[in-house]
């Protein structure tokens, strides 16, 4: 058994934004069944701030399904993330998922398949991004980006963005540099662990 630190995302209102539990077990399971049910990662918009529809997808099937598609350069059609149909835990259109959603496969579920990282190390690692998202989040709150519904990145470049106010309380620059810092770890591990 694998003990892994997994407490929940809270939004700016205080409210979990996740149901993540360790599995009880990690013997006699895929990749798949070990990871995703603990990560999110690709479908919380901490991954993708959007999702490109592939040739063959359905979009008004989608659309009925929960998704909102909007029309993304040269006329492809993306979703936004965090995605809709992401229960925090689980894609509640799993069965009628994007192809792109298909066929999507990080690096670390790649390194466990492929028998060069073991499960409870990968877990690990989960545990460790999604603690750096958690901070991300808080931070973002702390400087009024609260959209929840809104990816990381976005919001990321309107707190980054915003004017400076230098007769403001040292607080919100010091927030903002502690923010640059705790984005450019999860990009790096991210960009490690997740995106090869």
């Amino acid at each position: 058994m694998v003990a892994v630190d997994v407490r929940p995302f809270i939004d700016c209102s205080g409210r979990s934004l996740s149901r993540f539990r360790p599995p009880a077990t990690i013997n006699g399971m895929n990749g798949v069944e070990q990871l995703c049910p603990n990560c999110g990662l690709c479908c919380d918009s901490a991954l993708f701030a959007d999702v490109e529809l592939r040739v063959g997808d359905d979009a008004k099937r989608l659309v009925k399904l929960g998704l909102t598609l909007e029309k993304k350069g040269r006329g492809k059609l993306a979703f936004a993330q965090p995605c809709a149909c992401f229960d925090g835990k689980l894609c509640q259109i799993y069965d009628d998922r994007p192809k792109r959603c298909r066929t999507f496969e990080c690096g670390l579920l790649k390194r466990v398949q492929a028998d060069e990282l073991n499960a409870g190390a990968a877990l690990k690692k989960i545990a460790g991004a999604k603690i750096l998202v958690k901070k991300v989040r808080e931070l973002l709150c702390s400087l009024g980006e609260k959209n929840e519904r809104s990816a990381l990145t976005k919001r990321y470049a309107n707190a980054m963005s915003a004017p400076v106010d230098l007769s403001a309380s040292e607080n919100n620059s010091e927030l903002r540099g502690e923010l640059m810092l705790a984005v450019n770890d999860l990009m790096q591990i991210l960009q490690h662990d997740f995106l090869k």
